[in-house]
């Protein structure tokens, strides 16, 4: 499997090396080295056990309806204000850097894209970062002085985070939620149509860090019509046997491992 690796890893730099447009579509696996739990591996979100099932919290009526275990649950498991970017993070802002990348297209809702420095960063789920009241309209989220304040006010509250605005002279109390997609809502149409146009642009397509399970956003990879398609990934995907570099481990050592010319 080193041996293995080695050789893909070098297969992986020479193809970064003659592509020009690369796009880098990833999940969750791209931020458990920063100590972020996934979802559905062996450790992961979905094999723990609750009150409820993983996949019923994070959803549109169990926020509507459960709301008070909803945020129990979101504000234990889903909110990491310590986290901070990985190798991966660090490599794909790199590769942006010198041009080299032209997209993120990510299903995770951190932020560690940005913290790390890249800049077309295209959130398919949204990010904890952004919080709204769903009643005036206040926004709760990053300031220059602070990337995590829309975090701590949720994190602050009791129980279910209500907004503090003051509409004529009364408080809102309206309820803050965070900016992602759960189950049963749909994806931004401007996210979407942007990631679309970046993947079938692409001359190099990087999957990392997902089991692509998730739809639609796993669809979104057929759009690729590029050279090189590389899978990272702990685990086999669905795509693997479509893929001229496949390599089986922890995507921040590999992309480590990667010099950008």
């Amino acid at each position: 499997m080193i041996n293995d690796n080695v050789e893909n890893i070098q297969k992986l730099q020479n193809a970064i090396n003659e592509s020009n447009y690369i796009v880098f579509f990833g999940g969750a696996g791209v931020s458990t080295e920063s100590g972020i739990p996934d979802f559905r591996s062996q450790d992961g979100l979905y094999n723990q056990k609750y009150k409820y099932p993983p996949e019923e919290i994070v959803s549109h009526t169990f926020l509507v309806h459960k709301t008070e275990d909803f945020y129990e649950f979101y504000k234990d498991k889903m909110l990491a204000p310590d986290a901070k970017p990985n190798a991966a993070h660090y490599k794909l802002a790199e590769l942006e850097a010198a041009g080299k990348l032209k997209a993120v297209i990510t299903q995770n809702i951190d932020g560690l894209h940005q913290a790390a420095g890249s800049k077309e960063v295209l959130e398919l789920h949204g990010s904890v970062l952004r919080n709204f009241c769903t009643k005036c309209g206040k926004t709760f989220s990053s300031t220059e002085e602070d990337v995590n304040a829309g975090i701590k006010y949720i994190l602050a509250s009791e129980g279910i985070p209500r907004c503090d605005n003051v509409v004529d002279g009364k408080e809102c109390g309206g309820l803050v939620r965070p900016d992602v997609v759960l189950y049963e809502e749909g994806l931004d149409s401007n996210v979407i149509s942007r990631a679309i146009m970046h993947i079938s642009k692409a001359d190099m397509l990087i999957i990392g860090g997902t089991s692509l399970v998730v739809y639609p956003a796993a669809s979104f990879v057929n759009y690729f019509n590029g050279k090189h398609l590389a899978v990272l990934n702990m685990a086999s995907t669905g795509r693997d046997s479509q893929a001229d570099i496949v390599i089986h481990d922890k995507i921040g050592q590999v992309l480590s491992q990667i010099t950008v010319e």
